[in-house]
């Protein structure tokens, strides 16, 4: 019985010697991150859902206090008196919801820029990688999640083609963390 048995394995060589399956190959392929610094038109470019998160309001209520403001009459920025009075028109609306004078300048001052010098407000890109199984993308790891996101930015892997997955963002009182990418998931369908 013996003898046929071995028979038997030396005639399927398969039997005994079975290759284990290759291992699957992980690659970490860069996002690359591009936009996500959209605002509303309402806002004219301001950062609006920035400021409202960095103050703890909603954006409608920024927007709103935002409203009663008057822009200077001259190139040189406001007068003191135009400034004093566009200050009280905000804090009169935001002080309710708790804000402060401190904090309104602070908070103004950190998303001031001249966007009719091409600037941009305060800013820091975020960095993340796909892992990647045998070609296939299943997930992603977010090694910095940048900050100053004002939309989604756009999401790309360097050398494949589009993932069809898109940021979600974070803000909050934090400027370092207000508007950063919170996670990447995938792209909800097209709808006809």
């Amino acid at each position: 019985m013996r003898l046929l048995f071995l028979a038997v394995l030396t005639s399927f060589p398969f039997l005994v010697s079975a290759q284990p399956a290759a291992a699957p190959t992980e690659t970490h392929v860069p996002v690359i991150f591009s936009g996500g610094h959209d605002t509303v038109g309402v806002d004219k470019g301001r950062p609006v859902i920035l400021i409202a998160a960095a103050l703890k309001v909603e954006p409608e209520v920024f927007r709103k206090a935002f409203s009663g403001v008057h822009p200077a009459h001259t190139d040189g920025g406001p007068t003191d008196e135009e400034a004093r009075a566009n200050k009280k028109v905000l804090m009169d609306a935001l002080s309710p919801y708790g804000v402060t004078d401190d904090r309104l300048n602070e908070v103004s001052n950190y998303y001031r820029y001249r966007r009719d010098k091409d600037e941009l407000w305060k800013t820091v890109p975020a960095t993340a990688y796909a892992t990647v199984v045998n070609g296939v993308v299943t997930g992603f790891v977010i090694t910095n999640p940048g900050s100053g996101y004002s939309s989604p930015p756009t999401i790309s892997l360097q050398g494949m083609d589009d993932p069809h997955v898109v940021a979600t963002l974070a803000f909050g009182t934090d400027f370092a963390k207000n508007g950063s990418i919170k996670e990447i998931v995938p792209a909800a369908p097209a709808t006809k």
